[in-house]
């Protein structure tokens, strides 16, 4: 059986979850206490190397962490990731955008806001983080209002990885309302068959407000 290595305060994670759950497929969860520096140990660096999560381990002793990595990994032979070189880079393409802009703006920001870290951070910081969340939702609100998707007209995990944080970036105080093609493309993420509702509000750790 897959292992999930999960914290679920992480939308890192919910991306693994939401795909799993699409796929009808289950895993063991260890729950990983990050927090409380259970990530910087030498067995769980040896599964995953950055001691970040998620991370997964099959039977046959694969190993394989980074979010974006498991989703494309788990979703290898599905409709989630095209067939086609072409198509398929397109999808690489969004989850290296997720990675870098999404991660770095919209999910930063929602973590400090969330945790009380905003307060013990630098003005400038907070608006540079505030400014790169904003391009990168005019970015996504522009190419959803070209295709339904991102990247074409299928439904695939560059979809699952960019959703999990933008969906919540109310949360980071950023006027996601102000974005329709963004909020209607929200919207159609939400009424895939195999949608999973769940998330879990940083609060339910009470050592998420301290330091990685």
């Amino acid at each position: 059986m897959l292992t999930l290595y999960d914290y679920l305060p992480s939308q890192n994670c919910y991306k693994v979850r939401l795909l799993l759950n699409h796929l009808g497929q289950t895993a063991q969860i260890k729950l990983v206490s990050i927090f409380e520096g259970e990530g910087r140990t030498a067995a769980f660096c040896a599964i995953s190397p950055t001691g970040t999560v998620p991370a997964i381990a099959l039977d046959d002793g694969l190993t394989l962490a980074e979010s974006n990595a498991i989703l494309t990994f788990l979703a290898e032979g599905t409709a989630y990731l095209p067939a086609t070189p072409q198509a398929r880079a397109k999808v690489l393409q969004w989850l290296l955008f997720e990675a870098e802009i999404v991660q770095g703006g919209i999910a930063t920001l929602r973590h400090w806001v969330q945790t009380g870290k905003d307060k013990a951070r630098a003005p400038d910081l907070i608006a540079a983080k505030r400014d790169l969340s904003l391009k990168s939702l005019a970015i996504l609100d522009a190419e959803l209002g070209r295709n339904p998707f991102l990247g074409g007209t299928d439904y695939t995990v560059a979809d699952m990885a960019v959703f999990a944080y933008v969906h919540l970036a109310d949360e980071a105080n950023l006027p996601l309302a102000d974005y329709k093609n963004v909020t209607a493309w929200i919207a159609r993420v939400q009424s895939q068959d195999g949608f999973l509702t769940t998330t879990y509000p940083y609060a339910i750790d009470p050592h998420s407000v301290g330091e990685l």
